[in-house]
């Protein structure tokens, strides 16, 4: 082989490489609204209930809850799994004297695993079917919110589920603000997004994405 046709080898192997690595990690699932038209929502949403629909501030998309009623309210979207993926998201509320919203997202259906903030509690707790199973201190001062929570398979019996979440802005913290770890193989299920607006005014998301954890 002469080097012009090895050089034309490596060449084509490098991209291949290349190709593969864009592909792995290319999001499962991503939507920022800018593509959704006003007062609807993205068609591949599945809302449970609530009157959530796109609105716009300052040239910015995102989804918003209304502030009324008083009452937990969610939809599904994405690809289904068991595990070895990772949900993110913005989401932003208000207070109203002392009551305060609660919002989060979750993996694993309706029953699997959420994550979310508490500021009446002044707390971030990770729900597994609507119980606590782990929770962290934490004082929101009212600013953006960044999520992040993942389900990860560390061995044949045993899964970690993780959970952070940060100001907008600022770094992500180095580790997980709660864990839990499970025996039982999580079940399959869609991601979800949630939210109770018990301020009685609206809570807003944007940046939603869906990607398969990166192998260690």
């Amino acid at each position: 082989m002469n080097s012009l046709s090895k050089f034309a080898g490596r060449y084509l192997l490098a991209l291949g490489l290349a190709a593969l690595t864009a592909h792995a990690t290319e999001p499962l699932y991503q939507t920022n609204f800018e593509k959704t038209e006003l007062g609807e929502v993205p068609d591949d949403f599945l809302v449970l209930d609530g009157d959530f629909s796109v609105r716009q501030e300052s040239g910015n998309r995102f989804l918003e809850l209304p502030g009324a009623p008083l009452d937990a309210f969610g939809f599904m979207f994405g690809p289904s799994a068991r595990h070895g993926n990772e949900i993110t998201a913005r989401m932003f509320g208000t207070k109203k004297g002392r009551r305060y919203p609660v919002f989060g997202i979750a993996l694993n259906g309706v029953n699997g695993y959420r994550l979310q903030v508490a500021p009446a509690k002044r707390a971030i707790e990770l729900l597994k079917a609507g119980a606590v199973v782990a929770k962290a201190p934490f004082r929101w001062a009212g600013e953006w919110l960044q999520f992040s929570l993942r389900v990860e398979k560390t061995s044949e019996a045993e899964w970690i589920i993780s959970g952070k979440v940060w100001p907008d802005g600022k770094k992500p913290p180095a580790k997980p603000t709660v864990t839990h770890k499970e025996a039982k193989e999580p079940r399959n299920g869609k991601p979800s997004i949630w939210g109770s607006p018990y301020s009685g005014t609206p809570i807003r998301y944007d940046d939603i994405v869906v990607k398969k954890i990166a192998k260690r």
